[in-house]
């Protein structure tokens, strides 16, 4: 599972200590390469990497080459094939190819670049990093939909462009630390999200029910308005008592979160949206909430209900719907 790394940063840290720095970035793969497209090393000018582009078949091919450009000031395109033995070693059943961009640091990719990408990255913005062997490097916002919301870097059809997407990590507020929310938390962590709780009772959202997790014993409107509602954020409703979600689904309404559920069944969204209406909230933004939550699987028990959340979710995530 690829966490949200902070390899962008350290190359920065390394190129402002004077250690010199490169960005090897896998951009192509054929076959079972062990790292996704996208997938990112940094390499110092003395020798230290942080992350990986193969999984550890070709890192030390990589680090020489990445450290020749750092000394060259010149982009190299490198191509390997990861062999079924190395790739085996790594957890796969069979090898393939992938293809590695190595950009230094100051020489190809401005250092005022990198700078932006590490301060939007800090601020939770979704930002492309686009470049090629010859293309000039810049950031853009806006004009990748479909990558941002698939998290896919690649190649553009010209075969020369490369769109390194840079999404924040995912998360999931989860508002009310119920049975349900004790199988969805380890479950939405597998899948890569970054868990929050909401709770204001304390005997619900207690270090015991949930070790090691981040909860909150806010109100539930003032506890988002805390973790912040974003494109890249979840908001799940679990207490069934309109005292505790409508609150945080009122801010949700007016935010940009890719999903909004909450628990309840037919009767109890009817009563939820007209309660919404009741308070000035439009069709279109009530349309946004998915209710009852999750898919119709024929769940039964907290642990099936939570599958059906995260399924749900997933869904909208990567379809839109």
């Amino acid at each position: 599972m690829d966490r949200f790394d902070r390899i962008p940063e350290i190359a920065l840290a390394w190129h402002r200590a004077g250690k010199g720095a490169a960005l090897a970035t896998v951009v192509e793969t054929w076959g079972s390469a062990p790292r996704r497209v996208g997938s990112q090393l940094a390499i110092s000018g003395v020798g230290e990497i942080e992350g990986s582009v193969s999984g550890g078949c070709v890192e030390g091919a990589v680090v020489a080459e990445a450290m020749d450009a750092i000394e060259d000031g010149k982009p190299v395109m490198l191509e390997y094939g990861v062999s079924d033995g190395d790739a085996f070693a790594v957890g796969l059943a069979c090898g393939g190819t992938i293809r590695v961009m190595v950009e230094p640091v100051g020489a190809v990719m401005p250092v005022a670049l990198l700078e932006e990408l590490v301060a939007a990255r800090a601020a939770r913005e979704p930002v492309a990093y686009v470049t090629g062997m010859t293309a000039k490097p810049r950031l853009a916002r806006t004009g990748f939909d479909e990558r941002f919301r698939m998290d896919r870097s690649g190649f553009e059809p010209d075969g020369e462009t490369f769109v390194a997407i840079h999404n924040p990590p995912l998360r999931m507020i989860i508002v009310g630390a119920v049975h349900i929310a004790q199988a969805l938390v380890p479950m939405a962590r597998i899948a890569g999200y970054d868990p929050l709780l909401i709770d204001p009772r304390e005997s619900f959202g207690s270090a015991e029910r949930f070790p090691g997790e981040t909860i909150r014993h806010d109100w539930p409107d003032e506890g988002v308005r805390v973790f912040g509602l974003d494109a890249r954020t979840a908001l799940v409703l679990l207490t069934h008592d309109p005292k505790l979600d409508d609150p945080a689904l009122e801010q949700a309404l007016s935010s940009d979160v890719f999903y909004i559920g909450a628990l309840g069944s037919t009767r109890t969204h009817a009563k939820r949206v007209e309660r919404l209406r009741e308070r000035g909230h439009g069709d279109a933004a009530i349309a946004r909430i998915h209710g009852p939550v999750g898919l119709d699987i024929g769940a039964a028990g907290p642990a099936e209900i939570a599958l059906s959340i995260l399924a749900e979710v997933t869904r909208v995530l990567r379809r839109g719907a």
